[in-house]
């Protein structure tokens, strides 16, 4: 168990800062070497995603292990918002943990594959990965030309799904509450997909499940740096100034928006999605970054 306090921590979206949103893979080289460089030196990381953990385990896992990830690393996976998580072993992912009180309706997951299959095949995919949340992927290759008209007819359709089981859900910021006044699914449509979940989860969620597992093998860092592509991935920062962290959230795709923050933002002119994670997690390994 690692006693010495690190110098600080990351939590790291996964599309976008490590995975290209273009090939779903990691492919930068440098990413893996400096990540698994700075976990072995006793930084702990935390892949706080809505991906499965089988995602992160055939995708993210193998290049940190090919890097040298040593058994001793303090990393974790945590997927689906929160939903899931489990330790990252040299050799893939430790016992995987469920919150069994995180899920969706079966009758709408079955109404969304079905959707899917039957209207929406030539545009997207239903991840069979998921166990507490929806995701509906585009399919590689496909145009975003062709993709976004579909996402935004799905998503509508999927809205209608719910309103029909008599679930409120919010999409894109709009609330559309149940008879009684609650909302408790979350539509989110991301660059390539579109998650349905349970409004509790988040990145959030995911950040406070990472530093539970961060207690478990060793001490906190006060300084932290998350990183995503999405306005969702704020909620990690907002998660750990709240809880009275030193925190710095870097953007890798700020042309969606940087909003005003009690924090510090960073992003990387001219670079985007994992080449601006990989300048970060370069200066980081070598010591060039300015720790706030």
């Amino acid at each position: 168990m690692t006693h010495s306090q690190p110098p600080f921590g990351l939590l790291l979206d996964v599309d976008g800062p490590i995975a290209s949103p273009i090939t779903r893979k990691l492919d930068i080289p440098s990413i893996a070497t400096d990540l698994a460089n700075m976990a072995n030196a006793g930084i702990p990381i935390a892949f706080n995603t809505g991906r499965s953990l089988e995602f992160v385990a055939d995708v993210v896992i193998p290049p940190l292990r090919e890097a040298g990830l040593k058994a001793n690393a303090r990393t974790h996976s945590i997927g689906e918002k929160g939903g899931t998580w489990a330790s990252i072993t040299p050799t893939g992912h430790g016992t995987a943990h469920t919150d069994p009180a995180i899920g969706l309706d079966p009758r709408f997951v079955t109404a969304m594959r079905d959707l899917v299959h039957d209207k929406y095949a030539d545009t997207m995919f239903f991840d069979e990965t998921k166990i507490t949340m929806i995701s509906l992927e585009m399919i590689p290759g496909i145009a975003f030309d062709d993709y976004y008209p579909a996402q935004a007819a799905f998503n509508a359709e999927a809205l209608a799904a719910l309103a029909a089981l008599g679930l409120g859900a919010t999409l894109q910021g709009i609330d559309y509450p149940a008879s009684n006044g609650d909302v408790t699914v979350r539509i989110e449509p991301t660059i390539i997909s579109t998650d349905i979940e349970l409004a509790l989860t988040g990145k959030a969620l995911g950040a406070q499940r990472a530093l539970e597992l961060f207690e478990q093998d060793g001490s906190i860092p006060q300084t932290w740096y998350t990183v995503g592509d999405s306005r969702s991935d704020y909620g990690m920062a907002d998660w750990l100034h709240q809880n009275n962290y030193d925190v710095t959230h870097v953007d890798v795709r700020p042309a969606e928006g940087v909003p005003t923050t009690s924090y510090p933002v960073r992003t990387y002119e001219g670079l985007v999605n994992d080449a601006s994670a990989a300048a970060l997690f370069r200066e980081l390994a070598t010591g060039q970054a300015i720790i706030p």
